[in-house]
């Protein structure tokens, strides 16, 4: 199972969530109470393992502010996480060794999920980062072969229960695992908690990602 740890504004939370088993960490560029800057991002990002995706998350910004950030913070690759279109991924895409693209649980635009060329598919609530959980039957919607990440008002409560319904191939976390009223922090009692009842309800290890500017082969995956 796949466990991306997003909202990280800070070296320690980042070395934190790594040292606890984190495949991915998440770095909001978006206006948000997390959001982060280029340089605090750029600085975390060189004391990361290799083999941890560092992935920035962008709401409607253009693709030339994405692929800039992402080259000259070290990212491994982006979350599109707005209205983005399948033009603007196609913009994105030769700039991240990971791509990865949010969508609403319910939208309708998941009928063309795989024009995106993305790696995975972020299902979340309607309102991103809003600790919201959606309805897990609305997953069904979600193309057969695609890798999903399942986020959305995650905890370690209830990611097991989350799992067992949607079976992604990942989950995705932020406020889910915060201090309490400083969504600034990560609260390492709950990461821990959280990683290990996500790996518990899915031991198997997630299948890796191919980590290039060649994108996930959809048809591939669903013959």
């Amino acid at each position: 199972m796949f466990v991306k740890i997003c909202g990280i504004t800070n070296e320690e939370d980042a070395l934190m969530a790594v040292g606890l088993g984190a495949d991915a960490i998440g770095f909001v560029f978006a206006p948000s109470p997390r959001q982060v800057s280029l340089g605090t991002v750029r600085d975390i990002v060189k004391r990361l393992p290799p083999d941890v995706l560092a992935i920035g998350v962008f709401r409607d910004q253009s693709p030339a502010e994405v692929v800039d950030t992402v080259l000259e913070a070290g990212l491994s690759g982006a979350q599109l996480h707005g209205h983005e279109t399948a033009r603007d991924a196609a913009e994105v895409r030769p700039a991240c060794q990971v791509l990865f693209v949010a969508f609403p649980a319910g939208d309708p635009g998941l009928e063309h999920v795989a024009d995106y060329h993305a790696d995975a598919i972020l299902l979340d609530a309607p309102a991103p980062g809003s600790g919201h959980v959606f309805d897990w039957s609305l997953a069904e919607a979600v193309p057969i072969g695609a890798r999903v990440i399942l986020a959305g008002g995650l905890t370690p409560d209830n990611v097991a229960d989350g799992i067992a319904t949607v079976r992604p191939w990942g989950v995705d976390v932020s406020s889910g695992v915060e201090m309490r009223d400083d969504p600034t922090r990560k609260d390492p009692l709950k990461v821990h908690a959280f990683i290990r009842a996500a790996r518990e309800a899915a031991p198997a290890e997630a299948e890796p990602l191919p980590l290039g500017p060649e994108p996930f082969d959809w048809a591939e995956k669903g013959d």
